[in-house]
């Protein structure tokens, strides 16, 4: 990961409500911000909302540019999980976007003792429903101010013209080069061999690709000409994904789920996505961080003991909302809350148990965060799953395809995470959004497979509980626990505390990053207006936030 930190502060000059980390704000105000992990994506979504856009707008030119300069880690072929505050109603939504498992889906193919069972769980086999365009269409619907194809003009001219390679995408496509089909590597290579740090990534068929879909709308991806070389591909391919599987797709709007921490209201993704542990994180270190220091022994092994217990709800209790429903009435009650508390040794690393189950999301993802001058706020989580997904790129396209049914639990067979045919994915994802005092004030997530409910409530409680400003919040050194019995520490957790940890009974396994989260805090004057941001964009990546402003 690189170690790059870009980061633009805002000072300025009116009363605030009360807030964390409040700044003096200018008049006019700024007309949003924006925090990617690329600055042309971030730059991409400024230029929307200088152009008069929302935040809404702005995210899908965020989206758009990421797929051109992130292509290993989302776009058009992925799927995701965003939350949006919609200002004017005052209202939270979740959008899903992770598509639905092909209805010819053959899960058998999948498991022991089928011959390359192990290679059809990552490549076209593992391809599902991509629904990251069907999202984008549902939010320019629903709640954009601008035309559609102007939201496209910054990604086309960046796939078209090409940018610089940097050396950590160059890093992950020489890991990828030789999996890569050859119409792939005549642009994401010279001379033979791969691009590196400096090399300059032209990409004319996806820009042809995003100038169709700028042109005809989401039906040229699921009906019509990008929809049929898609569905040709998939068939050389012997992909289980097929055309009623793309006519059929759409976006679906969900209410969010949400818990009090402390003076804060904290919401997030509803099942089908399963971002409900990272709640019940939040719910007993309330309990159990009584004045604790940051990231001492203490801390830490009460967070190792509540993710864990997390984590074990997620094996137990996920599935379809719609067939099989967490009980989140109870999983979030302050009567389980405070039984499970009572459970957990202050002193002893407890041994994992999982209840049968296993299985996470994506670990190659991206997530961005955008706000309006209007109070609109958009968070978002999308990825291919593995790096540049299955491998599969339709030719003609530049599109690459996820591996999305690699994260699913094929034993045992029947499961509710188990790849059943028209049922929806379920994903990992957790966007989140922070109220106080009625009003949004922050909004902030991460990628990182089943580490990202684990890393936004460590964000979420450095915000809270020690007062740190949005960026040293992200920046943090934060834990995660690893199936089926590891707790991984990130440099800069002191060596003596890793000692007292292992002291304790936890098996640590050391690492350099955790997640590559992005975030904005919103700031309001005396009447409720939004007044200005901070942000940060997380130093483990190289992302980087802006603020939109009238010229």
């Amino acid at each position: 990961m690189h170690r790059i930190f870009v980061i633009f502060l805002l000072i300025c000059a009116h009363p605030l409500t009360p807030s964390h980390h409040a700044r003096e704000l200018p008049d006019p105000a700024p007309l949003g911000a924006v925090s990617s992990a690329h600055p042309l994506a971030t730059q991409a979504g400024v230029a929307i909302l200088e152009s008069g856009g929302n935040a809404f707008d702005a995210a899908i030119a965020v989206a758009a540019t990421l797929n051109v300069v992130e292509p290993m880690m989302s776009g058009m072929g992925g799927y995701g999980t965003i939350l949006i505050y919609d200002a004017a109603s005052g209202r939270v939504r979740y959008l899903d976007s992770s598509g639905k498992i092909p209805v010819h889906m053959n899960s058998d193919l999948m498991r022991p003792p089928t011959p390359d069972w192990e290679a059809n769980r990552t490549g076209a086999k593992s391809i599902s429903t991509p629904g990251n365009v069907n999202a984008w269409d549902a939010m320019s619907r629903t709640y954009g101010r601008l035309p559609w194809a102007q939201l496209f003009e910054h990604a086309i001219e960046v796939a078209d013209n090409g940018f610089v390679v940097s050396e950590r995408t160059a890093m992950m496509i020489n890991y990828s080069w030789d999996a890569m089909p050859a119409h792939a590597r005549t642009f994401y290579g010279r001379n033979g061999s791969a691009l590196q740090a400096g090399d300059t990534l032209v990409q004319k068929d996806l820009a042809s690709s995003l100038a169709l879909l700028a042109r005809e709308g989401r039906s040229v991806f699921y009906e019509g000409t990008l929809a049929q070389k898609i569905v040709k591909a998939m068939k050389d391919h012997d992909s289980f994904l097929g055309a009623e599987d793309l006519a059929q797709d759409r976006a679906e709007w969900w209410d969010p789920i949400s818990i009090d921490y402390r003076d804060h209201v904290v919401y997030t993704a509803s099942p089908p996505a399963n971002a409900f542990p990272a709640l019940i994180r939040l719910g007993l270190m309330e309990r159990l961080n009584d004045g604790l220091e940051h990231n001492s022994t203490d801390y830490l092994h009460c967070f190792a003991e509540a993710t864990k217990h997390a984590f074990w709800c997620r094996l137990k209790y996920a599935g379809d909302p719609e067939i099989k429903p967490p009980p989140l009435g109870t999983l979030l009650s302050s009567a389980y809350l405070d039984e499970v508390t009572k459970g957990i040794d202050l002193k002893s690393a407890s041994e994992f148990v999982p209840p049968g189950l296993s299985g996470s999301s994506g670990d190659h993802t991206t997530h961005f965060v955008v706000a309006d001058r209007w109070g609109n706020i958009v968070s978002a989580t999308q990825t291919l799953g593995n790096l540049f997904g299955s491998k599969i790129m339709p030719e003609g396209t530049g599109i690459w395809f996820n591996n999305s049914l690699a994260y699913c639990t094929y034993e045992p067979k029947g499961n509710p995470m188990d790849a059943i045919p028209g049922q929806r994915k379920l994903s990992g994802d957790c966007p989140v959004i922070l109220f106080r005092d009625g009003r949004p004030v922050y909004a902030l997530g991460t990628p990182g497979g089943h580490t990202i409910p684990q890393t936004v409530p460590q964000m979420i409680i450095n915000i809270i509980d020690y007062d740190m400003s949005i960026s040293d919040a992200l920046a943090a050194p934060r834990i995660s626990f690893i199936e089926p019995d590891q707790i991984a520490i990130e440099d800069g957790i002191p060596a003596s505390v890793i000692r007292q940890l292992k002291q304790r009974g936890h098996r640590e396994r050391t690492t350099r990053a955790l997640g590559n989260a992005h975030g904005l805090q919103l700031m309001y004057d005396a009447q409720g207006k939004v007044r200005g941001y901070l942000g940060s964009a997380d130093p483990r990546g190289e992302g980087s936030w802006m603020i939109a402003q009238d010229k």
